[in-house]
């Protein structure tokens, strides 16, 4: 039965599938009938992303699988998987233009641009504004569920949207006069989109390599631990993050002078509640360690 993560994930891709298709359909007719070589490449970009989204959703449902015999652990670091995918993904479009533009300004291939129509222009703020909010919709989702993943299609929904503004500028620069304003803005938009694909890469590796999770939710762990009756001190806390979970490793102090079932007993109530406070801890083992007073 699909979790809550999967439903969320699953409904908003489904919808950035459906905006991009209905996007792409728009923006190739507007840069062919309004003679906009940049709409039609800015088109293409907006139809790369269906492809991308499709990545997201396959990484996500695998990564929503129960546990299994091969895979005890579950599977949540498919999810890393498919953001370090989209991030190679971004990195290339963003090298791709810079490199498009940076090829154009040498050679001089600006000053033969066409003078776009005014339905060019059009498509290219309505880009803008589509993908700005398929943006913010897919970051607030991403953030909800904490998908990796999810987050890198929402920039993807960025690097577009910045797309489509280089593609403004070019088209009002062509149409004032100064057709050498599309690639000069398109070199910039490359640096923000390549910075981008770096923070997701980054992310998404962190979380395969067991990477520890952050001071602050190491110091409320031990806090809570701490809480519990019959805790004296910790002489162990361990922490690392298996996709977008965390695992936890503690070692306990408690009175040598109890009884294997009390210190037991403590040892659940400090499992409890870990795991009742911090809903990302997926896993924790208590070990216990004896004081003599």
């Amino acid at each position: 039965m699909e979790n809550q993560f999967e439903k969320v994930a699953m409904r908003v891709s489904v919808i950035s599938i459906a905006a991009n298709l209905l996007l792409s359909v728009f923006k190739l007719f507007a840069g062919f009938f309004a003679d906009s070589g940049a709409m039609i490449s800015d088109a293409v970009h907006s139809a790369s992303d269906v492809f991308s989204t499709v990545i997201v959703m396959i990484g996500i449902k695998i990564a929503g699988k129960e546990s299994d015999k091969e895979h005890p652990y579950g599977h949540e670091r498919m999810e890393c998987v498919a953001a370090i995918v989209l991030a190679t993904i971004l990195c290339a479009t963003g090298i791709g233009i810079g490199c498009s533009a940076g090829k154009t300004i040498v050679s001089g291939q600006y000053a033969n641009i066409a003078v776009p129509g005014r339905l060019a222009l059009f498509a290219a703020f309505l880009s803008i504004i589509v993908k700005e909010g398929m943006f913010w919709y897919t970051k607030i989702h991403a953030k909800k569920i904490d998908s990796g993943a999810l987050m890198a299609d929402a920039w993807h929904h960025r690097s577009d949207a910045l797309s489509s503004i280089g593609a403004m500028i070019g088209i009002a620069g062509a149409r004032m006069g100064y057709p050498v304003m599309d690639p000069a803005a398109s070199l910039v938009i490359c640096l923000f989109i390549v910075k981008a694909a770096y923070e997701i890469f980054k992310d998404a590796v962190d979380k395969m390599v067991d990477k520890a999770c952050d001071e602050e939710t190491e110091q409320e762990i031990r806090k809570c631990a701490l809480s519990q009756k019959g805790v004296l001190g910790i002489d162990l806390l361990r922490t690392r993050m298996f996709g977008n979970k965390i695992y936890v490793d503690l070692e306990i102090c408690t009175d040598g002078a109890r009884t294997l079932l009390e210190s037991h007993d403590i040892a659940e109530k400090v499992h409890d509640s870990i795991e009742r406070k911090f809903p990302k801890v997926k896993h924790i083992m208590v070990h216990v360690n004896p004081i003599r007073k």
